[in-house]
């Protein structure tokens, strides 16, 4: 079962080289996002679905944050990956809650947004994408509010058809999940690993 997934973090150390890699893999265009100027990142998109898309995001050359934390390990990052990922959510404080009460920090609730190529704003809720969640391997929760789903303004020409998560200490991340109402199991490996299987243009295509 594929559960609610909002998007995909595909998380890179140069985003027009990590565009590349995407375009190669699915057979398809990515379109051009915007930047995250609290973040200092920027990023891009492909839909893989109605309300699901895979964001490719890297670091924003033009970014005047230094010293900052950065996103999902990004400074750090010698190739890409998929980070993480985020489910759909609406009431945040009650997700927070939820989660805490079965021991799992989701952080605080902030608020985003970032500039369309258009000039227009795009804005949204989200629990603490810099808290740990057992490295990444729980979904940070997102709410787009009155803002248009950033995957209906994408082309359709991707799907997200299936998403695997392995942990070291798998029972406890496939708890977590279950306990969020996350219907995902996790497998044990030495590794974690997050890997989603998207019907694309070149077929099915697994990404890691």
């Amino acid at each position: 079962m594929i559960p609610d997934v909002d998007h995909l973090v595909y998380a890179v150390p140069d985003l027009v080289d990590g565009m590349a890699v995407i375009e190669q893999l699915l057979g398809c265009d990515v379109v051009l996002g915007g930047r995250h100027e609290n973040w200092g990142t920027r990023n891009a998109l492909v839909s893989l679905g109605e309300n699901c898309y895979l964001e490719i995001i890297g670091p924003d050359p033009e970014s005047s944050i230094d010293g900052q934390p950065t996103l999902f390990g990004i400074d750090a990052l010698k190739e890409p990956r998929l980070a993480t990922w985020a489910a759909q959510g609406d009431d945040l404080d009650l997700t927070i809650e939820r989660a805490a009460s079965a021991g799992i920090d989701l952080g605080a609730v902030f608020s985003g947004s970032r500039e369309l190529p258009d000039g227009s704003m795009l804005s949204w809720r989200l629990t603490d994408p810099f808290a740990d969640r057992i490295d990444g391997v729980v979904p940070f929760f997102i709410d787009w509010g009155d803002s248009p789903h950033p995957a209906a303004m994408l082309p359709r020409v991707c799907e997200l058809s299936g998403l695997e998560i392995a942990h070291p200490d798998a029972a406890r991340a496939e708890s977590a999940l279950h306990a969020l109402g996350v219907p995902v199991d996790v497998v044990s490996h030495r590794s974690v690993a997050i890997t989603a299987t998207i019907r694309s243009p070149n077929g099915m295509v697994s990404l890691a």
